[in-house]
């Protein structure tokens, strides 16, 4: 007996995954007093717009500190597999000092994205919440990264990791 197993990825896997994101993000907020929790709900609502389409490739926040990272939490996404799980959010890493550092957030499309006509892209942007602007993710300081769980939902994972300072 064989028996064959389809997901279809929908706007409404793409809110579920968004919010357990955004349900990291407030607890960011909270321990570390950033982001600013009037803008969790734009963030959810260009992350769960960019989910819907296959848009994002990865999306972190987090500290910077001279220009390195001091605490990130980084998110790629890709295909659940067979094995994948749900996990619960929150949970985040306590007690780092980021006095003086800056808060980060930066999303990097997915190759769909670069696929798409100007004309298409620029309707989609027009959509968000607010207006990206152009750069890099901030490279890695004095510290190391650590892999911590993933979010699934309709065959697709959003994978967990942590930089952290030694």
């Amino acid at each position: 007996m064989s028996s064959t197993h389809t997901n279809t990825f929908t706007r409404t896997h793409a809110k579920y995954l968004a919010g357990k994101v955004v349900a990291d993000l407030y607890q960011c907020s909270l321990l570390y007093d950033r982001p600013d929790p009037s803008s969790l709900a734009d963030y959810q609502e260009e992350l769960t717009i960019l989910l819907a389409g296959s848009f994002v490739e990865s999306y972190e926040f987090g500290f910077t500190r001279n220009g390195t990272r001091l605490l990130t939490w980084s998110y790629t996404v890709g295909p659940a597999g067979d094995l994948s799980g749900d996990g619960r959010s929150g949970n985040l890493t306590r007690g780092i000092d980021v006095s003086g550092a800056e808060h980060f957030n930066f999303l990097t499309h997915s190759a769909a994205w670069s696929r798409l006509s100007r004309a298409q892209r620029e309707a989609i942007e027009a959509s968000l919440p607010f207006r990206r602007t152009a750069g890099s993710a901030p490279p890695d300081g004095n510290g190391y990264w650590t892999t911590e769980l993933g979010y699934s939902a309709g065959g697709m994972l959003v994978q967990r990791k942590v930089f952290r300072p030694w």
